[in-house]
């Protein structure tokens, strides 16, 4: 389960000092031979986009779609920071195409933390050579790279996925903040199936929207959403379609440890909404019910209020009628044809009281399908959020 588990990559992670705590701060996941590979990235909605995010999007564009490295920092997003922040990402790319020998071009950046202070260059220029000196293909460089992204996050998050002939391996980051069009969160993928850039821009892309951006904590978009996936091309040519598949079960399963992750929860909920006028339209409304926090608080009491769904649905701005709607938790039907109607109440409760949620709202009008992950809302989730963090 390691980032550099497909061939032709390496990483590693260490402390520079810009957290004080001291733990690991700054990562690198890299090819080996320094050569630029073909890379797909999405990237934030958020218009106040960071640096970070900025020059990776320039970078991308500029080489239509190689990176040989990524570099990421911890602890401060570098967001709000103005031309400085600008100049200071480019630094980063900068000092790491230096030792690569390639253009500063074929350097992406990432940075996650604290909005609105000016990164710590000083530790950054000191610890960027030993980054690079430290970068291998092993697994505990892996996991130092894995521990060097993360901030409020309880620990690592990776995953591997052995396909037909080839693998992708993911590492991410986030706990909070996390909304749909992505989250606070930084996802970094690494294939040896050989695809050019523009296919693998539209897998990433498909990845993405039926993973990270099906996942919502607190309705919050972070300035610095970054998702990037590189293919070295080692294992050969693979079909973009049987990718595609291996790549979202990669996206879909660190979204899935980032939900249960997230600051102050402990349950899981997948919001279905079938029935809908179009696949948009029953994803608008998923998320509708997904972000509310009324239903969020009912699922942390465990308490089948679902009218609070109900409302959420009719606000939605999608076509709905009431006198058509169904409402199931874990199978049981709860409201059919808009009203309540009998049902096992211990089983409801029993799934209430589970870490996994599952509601369904059928609203009978067509057959548009759509799907939100989301979590309860948990006091602990106040307690990290109420002050800078």
């Amino acid at each position: 389960m390691s980032i550099t588990t497909p061939k032709g990559f390496v990483a590693s992670g260490l402390a520079a000092g810009i957290k004080a705590s001291g733990v690991l701060d700054l990562a690198l996941v890299a090819t080996d031979d320094g050569v630029a590979v073909p890379t797909a990235a999405t990237f934030t909605t958020n218009l106040a986009a960071a640096a970070p995010v900025q020059v990776s999007r320039d970078h991308m564009l500029a080489t239509g779609g190689r990176a040989a490295a990524v570099v990421v920092s911890s602890g401060n997003a570098n967001a709000a920071t103005g031309a400085e922040g600008k100049r200071n990402a480019a630094l980063m790319c900068e000092l790491v195409a230096a030792d690569l020998g390639v253009p500063i071009e074929e350097v992406l950046v990432c940075s996650t933390g604290l909005i609105s202070f000016q990164l710590p260059m000083g530790p950054i220029e000191a610890g960027i050579p030993l980054l690079l000196a430290a970068r291998s293909g092993s697994t505990q460089a892996a996991e130092d790279a894995a521990s060097g992204i993360l901030t409020t996050d309880s620990g690592r998050k990776e995953v591997l996925i052995q396909g037909s002939g080839f693998s992708v391996a993911g590492m991410a980051k986030g706990a909070g903040m996390l909304a749909p069009n992505m989250a606070t969160m930084l996802a970094f993928l690494t294939t040896d199936a050989a695809v050019e850039p523009g296919p693998l821009a539209d897998l990433l892309r498909i990845a993405v929207r039926d993973s990270f951006n099906s996942m919502t904590v607190d309705g919050c978009t972070s300035t610095n959403d970054t998702v990037t996936l590189m293919a070295s091309g080692r294992s050969g040519p693979a079909d973009p379609n049987v990718v595609v598949d291996a790549v979202t079960e990669v996206c879909a399963d660190l979204a899935g440890q980032m939900a249960a992750d997230a600051e102050g929860a402990s349950k899981i909920a997948h919001v279905r909404v079938t029935g809908a006028h179009s696949d948009g339209q029953a994803h608008q409304a998923a998320r509708k019910v997904a972000e509310s926090l009324l239903v969020k608080c009912s699922l942390n009491g465990e308490d089948p209020y679902w009218g609070r769904i109900a409302s959420e649905l009719g606000s939605a701005g999608v076509d709905f009628d009431m006198d058509k709607l169904t409402i199931a938790y874990g199978g049981v039907v709860v409201c059919r044809g808009g009203i309540t109607v009998e049902h096992d109440q211990e089983a409801v409760a029993a799934h209430l009281a589970g870490s996994m949620v599952d509601i369904h709202c059928e609203l009978n009008l067509a057959d548009g399908n759509g799907m939100a992950m989301t979590v309860d809302l948990g006091y602990g989730y106040i307690d990290e959020n109420r002050t800078t963090s």
